[in-house]
């Protein structure tokens, strides 16, 4: 098994020439910093929307290389968090997000078509299970909350015999097929995105680290070790890296890790087992197992119960941990017994950045100038990036449209502990959750001090899970 940092979609997709770095000085209208997704659809709408515009888009390593690249490629839209929403935003805003992202999944496909991005999308639904009683009926407030709203179709429950007709496997309970989901090479789609944004004019910088970023009445300037830009407008796309120290979003955001297997093809199991339609699927922990096939019938298994980064700074701690793959592995065999004997040939991680509401957000930074932060997408960035980055587009064009008013730009929220004591904290927590969750796997009760220190953030305003 390859077990590294860098992981399978990268390889698969192949490298890119990389792009020039950043040299001299430059003027622009708008500055992304960051050339994962969100970066990367900000500048394809700015290019899109308003073709004169000059646009630099400035990545300190190789577009689509962090977390845009090694995800499970699942492009969710949003509906399993309707609840939430709209407890947060009301009835009306939160239908709208909702909407919003579920378009956003059909136009990540129309973009792959359109541009003739061979990024393996595949429209073939999103499949929540139950794998433990304690988490049977966990899509219910859903459901409820999309037949309220005049959107009955979005979620449908299922029970076992039914979750059994798109996949059978010994640990899934029930369920509800999810509409409007698709899958993708998360690696592809960023590297087509990144080789589309830079044809249409958009001035790609990649190995351009900036060093230095200030605001002001006039615009923006970040300095790289080689070069100066000065900007109208600045949209910060950094995922993780956006609460380092010293950042105006520092406090807002937690910085865990996921960790993917994937087995060699075994497309016989896949039709063995009726896992042939390219449904995603995860269960309904907290930190939930995530799995999908590719097109040569490969498993990619996955776990968002990775430790907590300490710090935002992560030079590599996110993407290698044998403990978590090792647990990974014998889940995934646990899940689908017929792979007894069957190889497991590629292993990796990275970085998930957390919100404390588990939705993606829109911030304005502080200071007189135009400035816009999004991050916080919480392990579910492929499908709402690309509705992220046309809102990011008509911020800092400063244009009032219907993009430009999602109720996820500048909500309320709690601000998360930092420093040691937040990642102290935080994989205390994590270790609880882990024990708890491991107890109702096997329907044995958890420990009394394990379901304790796992309700600690309910209680101070922090959601963990959907």
């Amino acid at each position: 098994m390859r077990h590294d940092a860098h992981g399978y979609w990268l390889d698969e997709a192949e490298a890119a020439e990389p792009l020039p770095a950043l040299e001299g000085a430059h003027d622009c209208d708008v500055l992304i910093v960051g050339g994962g997704y969100t970066g990367l659809w900000t500048a394809w709408h700015l290019s899109r929307i308003e073709p004169d515009a000059r646009v630099v888009l400035l990545e300190s390593g190789r577009c689509g290389e962090g977390p845009s690249g090694r995800n499970g490629g699942f492009v969710n839209a949003m509906w399993f968090s309707l609840p939430s929403m709209r407890e947060r935003f009301g009835d009306g805003p939160a239908l709208e997000v909702a909407r919003a992202s579920e378009r956003s999944v059909e136009q990540i496909g129309r973009f792959c078509e359109e541009q003739e991005v061979d990024a393996w999308y595949r429209a073939g639904g999103y499949l929540q299970v139950s794998s433990a009683e304690a988490n049977d009926g966990a899509w219910d407030r859903a459901a409820a909350a999309c037949r309220e709203l005049g959107e009955p179709e979005a979620v449908q429950p299922l029970d076992a015999s039914q979750v059994a007709e798109h996949c059978r496997s010994p640990r899934f309970r029930g369920g509800a097929l999810y509409r409007a989901n698709a899958s993708v090479q998360p690696a592809r789609l960023a590297r087509g995105l990144r080789d589309r944004v830079a044809a249409a004019g958009v001035q790609v910088r990649e190995r351009s680290r900036v060093t230095r970023l200030a605001a002001g009445p006039s615009g923006c300037v970040a300095a790289t070790a080689s070069g100066q830009v000065r900007a109208r407008s600045c949209v910060l796309a950094l995922g993780g890296a956006t609460g380092a120290r010293g950042s105006p979003l520092r406090g807002r955001l937690t910085v865990s890790s996921s960790h993917v297997a994937l087995t060699e093809p075994v497309p016989e199991l896949l039709e063995e087992i009726g896992w042939t339609g390219g449904e995603c699927i995860s269960d309904s922990r907290h930190l939930i197992h995530y799995m999908r096939t590719t097109p040569d019938g490969r498993i990619a298994f996955g776990w968002g119960g990775g430790k907590i980064a300490c710090g935002a700074r992560l030079g590599g701690r996110t993407e290698f941990d044998p403990e978590v793959v090792g647990q990974i592995i014998a889940s995934l065999r646990e899940f689908f017994p017929g792979l007894a004997g069957r190889r497991i040939t590629h292993a990796w991680g990275g970085p998930i950045d957390v919100a404390p509401t588990h939705l993606p957000t829109i911030r304005s930074l502080p200071g007189p100038g135009r400035a816009w932060g999004a991050y916080g997408y919480t392990g579910n960035g492929v499908g709402p990036s690309q509705m992220i980055g046309r809102t990011l587009a008509s911020l800092a064009l400063d244009r009032r449209d219907e993009e430009s008013r999602l109720a996820l730009i500048d909500p309320e929220l709690a601000r998360v502990p930092t420093g040691l004591p937040g990642w102290l904290g935080g994989n205390a927590i994590r270790e609880a959750v882990v024990r708890k969750e491991a107890a109702e796997a096997v329907g044995a009760p958890p420990h009394p001090v394990s379901r304790g220190v796992a309700a600690i953030p309910e209680l101070i305003g922090i959601q963990i899970g959907r």
